[in-house]
């Protein structure tokens, strides 16, 4: 057993009097409200604070303070301008009916314009709305990159946040706006919905020959599936190594027999690598901007530089080519100068599908 398990810096270490905690028994703590670090002149107006018990149960329970600032209420203006000719439009194709509008809710959509409009602007019924609802979403999204980069560097941070939020970024705009134009079209891209957004997803694949076999989608599917294999994994050590004040990670970092050793020698003995309170974080960010990298680098080449990923699939050895299961079938009707059949079996000669 490890000695001095439950102190951290030079001294003596007194025992841990705090019982294990886990997602279930919180223990909540109404201490001094926590303003932050001073910042330059400009930046302190960081409005009220408050404890929040229901916040508690999931997280820290203290509220605030929140910062918006000019460019958080430009992008919060932006994207309510989105979120209501999204809805609205939902509401009108339900006749106005709030009733309708809450049961179909899951399946109304705002449809980009048809082809037949290629990348022109179309009235405002047949595309338009979506023109416009996607420039003030994207504008929203825009500003509220540039305000999560400003905020970090006004703390003294790095910009890896606002990095790995620019990759989310950069699937949308391909979804949205960078494979429409290159396509031709404001038709290929995503309509606003839920079902109609998932509908888009799977008749994308089935149009360009099944995305499962393009390797780019493989790739983010294997960062996504990655992302929440270590995200909880983290999530777990820094929970299980809770009793020794696994959130003080800095502290703990530069001591032996806390967290931190056991954290990381769990996971030697378990994974079969090193991870540490750092590393572990670099694994983390990686695998999530990969996912959503790796996911618009797919989409992006589906149509203007792969026809048929399945095609393209048993050209590279990637997917089997499926050899004809189904032999000529002859009429009998056809046979022996039999007439009057009734079959409905194809002529001498054909297959059937």
């Amino acid at each position: 057993m490890l000695e001095n398990p439950s102190g951290f810096g030079p001294g003596p270490k007194p025992q841990f009097g705090i019982e294990y905690q886990n997602l279930f028994n919180r223990v909540q703590i109404d201490g001094v409200l926590d303003r932050g670090p001073p910042l330059a002149e400009g930046n302190e107006n960081r409005g009220k604070m408050r404890f929040s018990w229901l916040l508690g149960l999931i997280g820290n329970n203290q509220l605030g303070p929140f910062y918006l600032g000019p460019l958080g209420i430009a992008a919060f203006v932006c994207g309510f301008i989105a979120f209501e000719i999204i809805g609205l439009n939902m509401f009108a194709s339900v006749g106005w009916d709030p009733v309708q509008f809450v049961r179909q809710l899951p399946w109304l959509g705002l449809q980009p314009p048809a082809p037949s409009y290629g990348l022109h602007i179309p009235p405002l019924a047949e595309g338009g709305w979506w023109l416009m609802a996607g420039f003030f979403l994207t504008l929203a999204i825009m500003l509220w990159w540039v305000r999560v980069y400003r905020r970090a560097r006004a703390l003294g941070m790095g910009t890896h946040i606002a990095w790995a939020f620019a990759s989310a970024i950069w699937l949308y705009l391909v979804d949205g706006f960078l494979r429409p134009v290159l396509m031709g079209s404001w038709s290929e891209a995503v309509p606003f919905g839920i079902f109609p957004h998932l509908d888009w997803t799977a008749s994308i694949s089935i149009r360009y020959g099944n995305l499962y076999y393009n390797p780019f989608h493989m790739l983010s599917i294997v960062f996504l599936y990655g992302s929440a294999l270590l995200f909880a994994m983290h999530g777990g050590t820094i929970l299980a190594t809770g009793r020794y004040w696994a959130e003080r990670e800095v502290e703990l970092a530069v001591d032996r027999g806390t967290a931190v050793e056991r954290g990381s020698l769990f996971w030697r003995w378990v994974m079969g690598f090193n991870a540490t309170f750092e590393s572990i974080h670099r694994w983390a960010i990686w695998f999530a901007i990969l996912c959503t990298l790796t996911g618009g680098i797919g989409i992006l080449l589906t149509g203007t530089v792969v026809d048929n990923w399945y095609l393209w699939g048993v050209k590279h050895g990637i997917a089997p080519a499926y050899p004809r299961v189904y032999a000529p079938i002859t009429d009998p009707g056809y046979l022996r100068g039999v007439t009057g059949s009734t079959s409905l079996v194809a002529p001498t000669g054909a297959v059937h599908p």
